[in-house]
């Protein structure tokens, strides 16, 4: 166990040698040229994530939440399949009560793109907004993200702060106007993390954006808005709630990283697995174990739809700081290089392979290939998940 263990280890830090800075789930990533402690590694790690708030149909307060904060103009970014259900007729509801003044963007891309992001900060920057709600899944979340951040910057090019080696990769220094995030699906987490993901498609690969300052204000989380969910998604989006909370568990430790940052501004948002990620990933194992079965049997489960929604912020907050590793690493080039498959239950007019599942078709191999590096976190795991395990 010990030599596989050692030749795990061996081949993630090789991995991390070789890789390139990305923002989305590494740990090697930093928003500016870090000067490297020679011979140091890490020694500390921090706890960055969105205010929270849970209960059946707490959206009716989102107006009163742009009330308080003294919003005169919100930019409300979805999709156009929200734009047809409840969950955005919610929010609408509570902003007119609340006499808040709205305009609408509803042309967001399911796995933005380059260019999708583009088109919705021309659209946010040709007004001039003081807040944003987003009312949707991570697609419709990641995008408004990125609206915001641009707007808010409006001297800076697209790829300035796209991760290098693809873009600049520079720190965000402007301050962006608040963000409250109305998740719709059960599996991004996007409310509570620093992150926007998108298709470079030039290159025909996946990057993304990456900084605490672009993380929401607020997360509503609603589980009525769950039971819109198609059976299809319930299932991808589970899928990435199980992988988040595996990979952030186990992730190579907070302390194993290096070089450890000669400034805390330094240290970036994905740190490896920490105690505190840990009990979120290991709360939303439970979670999934549990409930995504009978989430996707039955659509009028509204107990394990409810759990499942939480289970994914839960997963959010752990992965969200610790990062994941090698199954959200590879579904860039599965979902990336995508031709002609378009997914069911999906109503897009492009291919698609959805997130969730291009992370879990490797999962299998990946946690043979990792399980020697911490067999015991593996096991755990493992028995969390239903597996009976006879050890002598």
């Amino acid at each position: 166990m010990a030599g596989g263990r050692e030749r795990v280890t061996h081949m993630l830090k090789q991995l991390y040698r070789a890789s390139c800075m990305c923002p989305a789930h590494s740990h090697n990533y930093s928003q500016s040229i870090e000067k490297v402690v020679s011979g140091k590694t890490e020694y500390a790690f921090e706890m960055s994530l969105s205010n929270i708030r849970y209960g059946k149909g707490v959206t009716k307060e989102v107006g009163m939440d742009l009330q308080n904060l003294g919003a005169r103009s919100v930019c409300v970014v979805t999709d156009k399949n929200i734009s047809q259900l409840p969950p955005l007729k919610a929010v609408l509801d509570s902003l007119t009560a609340n006499g808040i003044n709205f305009q609408i963007y509803d042309n967001v891309r399911v796995e933005p793109s380059d260019q999708s992001f583009k088109d919705a900060i021309e659209f946010a920057k040709k007004r001039e907004f003081d807040s944003y709600v987003a009312v949707g899944g991570g697609s419709v979340i990641d995008t408004c993200k990125i609206a915001n951040l641009y707007a808010s910057s409006p001297e800076s090019d697209f790829l300035d702060y796209v991760n290098a080696p693809i873009g600049k990769g520079k720190p965000v220094k402007a301050t962006l106007k608040p963000l409250i995030a109305v998740p719709t699906t059960a599996g991004t987490g996007s409310e509570t993390t620093g992150v926007a993901i998108f298709d470079y498609k030039e290159l025909k690969v996946k990057t993304g954006i990456a900084s605490r300052a672009i993380k929401p204000f607020l997360g509503i989380i609603d589980p009525l808005h769950t039971f819109h969910m198609p059976e299809r998604v319930m299932a991808n989006s589970g899928f990435d709630v199980l992988c988040h909370a595996l990979e952030s568990y186990t992730a190579l430790p907070y302390n194993q990283r290096s070089p450890c940052p000669s400034n805390p501004m330094n240290r970036p948002a994905y740190q490896g697995s920490n105690p505190i990620s840990d009990v979120w990933a290991i709360h939303a194992l439970r979670i999934v174990s549990k409930y995504l079965k009978r989430a996707i049997k039955n659509p009028d489960d509204q107990e394990a739809r409810a759990k499942m929604h939480l289970a994914s912020a839960f997963a959010g907050m752990g992965f969200g700081n610790a990062g994941v590793h090698l199954c959200h690493g590879m579904s860039y080039p599965i979902s990336g290089l995508v031709k002609n498959y378009k997914a069911k239950d999906y109503n897009v007019d492009h291919s698609l392979v959805p997130h969730g599942l291009s992370v879990v078709l490797t999962s299998p191999a990946v946690f043979t290939f990792t399980a020697p590096m911490c067999p015991e976190r593996h096991l755990e795991a493992a028995q969390i998940m239903g597996m009976i395990l006879l050890i002598t």
